[in-house]
């Protein structure tokens, strides 16, 4: 639905050890368990707030992880130690019944090295890490193609979103009225996601108006990331617009096999732009940042 997980056992200290191992991921970043029915995640938590409540309703299963008081059996090795368990019910058939089956979370980061761009088909997977873990299942392109939006409570229950993502804030503020927005780039999270240096490309990346930078770079071999517009100076076989139609659901979906292609590109750097700071274009803004944060 969002990316590939890696998934494990969330109530078993082995098995996020392994995640943590095979990710290279440092044990400060929280992971998600994801399950597929509200009665299991209320045994996992202390309770659920009213507006958690009504964005449970409203959005699960789907791209939208909820972060509630933790039961003190959900391992703090899940929750970096902090109180707050991050929960979801994802919204793919494949993914459901596989949780159906189980009477424990699954903890499921995405399914590439540290830091590297997210995996949104089974290939993207087997190429960083087939060598590492046992079997993949096929759920064939993700739908969404970036992560779950992650929302928390603060003081008298208020809404606080702290990684954009595929729930567009419009739709939250639907249901439960006006959310803070905490995208703080952090060393130090409160929710997984939150670190500055994330979901990035071994090249170099940079955002900025794309008609300033490529004649800025014309000495340089370029890649151009675009929403919707081609560049007549550079070749077009090192470009890529995410959505010819301008549309933000399509960009979000191809924006990470687009870092993916060009990353693998004989060129000097990428170029980008900014997105409309609307819908899912704030989560692409988002992941944009944190791949150009080096």
């Amino acid at each position: 639905e969002t990316v590939y997980g890696l998934a494990g056992n969330a109530l078993n200290q082995s098995a996020i050890l392994d995640i943590f191992s095979v990710k290279k991921r440092p044990k400060f970043d929280p992971l998600i368990a994801h399950t597929d029915s509200l009665e299991k995640v209320k045994s996992y938590v202390t309770h659920i707030p009213e507006p958690a409540m009504k964005l449970a309703d409203a959005f699960w299963p789907g791209p939208l992880t909820i972060l509630l008081n933790k039961q003190p059996h959900m391992p703090d090795l899940l929750t970096s130690g902090l109180p707050a368990v991050a929960v979801r019910m994802p919204r793919h058939d494949l993914t459901r019944q596989l949780l159906s089956k189980f009477d424990f979370p699954l903890a499921a980061p995405s399914a590439n090295p540290f830091g590297y761009v997210s995996p949104t088909t089974a290939q993207h997977v087997n190429d960083q890490l087939g060598d590492k873990i046992p079997y993949i299942l096929d759920g064939g392109p993700c739908s969404i193609g970036i992560e779950s939006t992650i929302i928390g409570f603060g003081e008298n229950e208020k809404p606080i979103i702290y990684r954009l993502g595929g729930k567009k804030v419009e739709d939250i503020e639907a249901v439960v009225g006006k959310v803070k927005l905490k995208i703080i780039h952090s060393s130090d999270p409160m929710a997984p996601g939150m670190l500055k240096s994330h979901y990035a490309p071994s090249k170099r990346l940079i955002i900025g108006k794309l008609d300033l930078l490529v004649p800025r770079f014309e000495n340089k071999k370029i890649g151009i990331i675009s929403f919707s517009k081609t560049y007549e100076q550079v070749p077009v076989e090192n470009q890529i617009a995410l959505s010819k139609s301008k549309d933000l659901n399509e960009a979000a979906r191809n924006l990470f096999s687009a870092l993916r292609l060009m990353d693998q590109k004989e060129i000097d750097l990428i170029l980008t732009e900014k997105f409309p700071e609307e819908g899912l274009g704030q989560a692409i803004n988002d992941r944009l940042n944190r791949a150009a944060s080096r």
